[in-house]
């Protein structure tokens, strides 16, 4: 699918889709580890290619940031090894006995300036790899219900559950070691049920 060059965000904007400013933006290079270059450029998202399939169980919308809802053309930063990696996590959990129909990408790419809005003590991460279009998180919601399904088969939605996705995504990084990243594990609140950070960062990382 063709890119539109990075250079078309002017003022923070593509046309009228507000993106933001990518930490490190300014001084136009990685950060000094090198983790973090900034995006090559946008997939463009309409109306028309929403729904596009991009692999077995995952659509192009999947991964649009969560605003600007009536805001078109929608601008959407995804890395493939991403999804070959949460492909990957889908197969190991069926090899498990887990029965996998729908894995919910709950975060998947967020622009800076959606980023910005949730950064703080116990939020975001000001440099978070949404930005960057190599992570989500994500939860099997095989019922569509919005909450992560009782995967552990104790009859309860608990963190446990999480576990067993984030063993899954271990066993996918042991396997393939050029999709090793960050896999964290993110209790229940109020808001949301348990859910688990998969992204292909390019070093280990673990939180949770």
């Amino acid at each position: 699918m063709p890119l539109l060059p990075f250079t078309a965000k002017i003022d923070g904007r593509v046309g009228p889709y507000v993106l933001g400013t990518w930490p490190h933006e300014r001084r136009r290079r990685a950060r000094p580890d090198g983790d973090a270059p900034l995006p090559v450029g946008f997939i463009q998202v309409t109306p028309d290619n929403d729904d596009l399939p991009i692999s077995a169980h995952f659509r192009l919308g999947d991964f649009l940031t969560k605003n600007q809802v009536d805001v078109w053309p929608k601008m959407l930063v995804l890395r493939e090894p991403l999804i070959d990696k949460l492909e990957l996590v889908i197969d190991e959990l069926r090899a498990s006995g887990v029965h996998v129909a729908h894995l919910q990408v709950m975060s998947g790419f967020r622009t800076p300036a959606y980023n910005a809005l949730g950064v703080g003590r116990g939020g975001r991460a000001q440099d978070s790899r949404h930005q960057y279009g190599d992570a989500a998180d994500v939860f099997v919601d095989n019922d569509h219900d919005g909450r992560m399904d009782d995967l552990d088969g104790d009859g309860r939605i608990t963190v446990r559950d999480a576990d067993v996705i984030v063993r899954a995504a271990e066993r996918v990084e042991a396997r393939v070691p050029a999709l090793v990243g960050g896999i964290g594990r993110y209790r229940a609140t109020a808001a949301h049920g348990p859910f688990v950070h998969i992204d292909v960062r390019g070093r280990r990382a673990r939180w949770g």
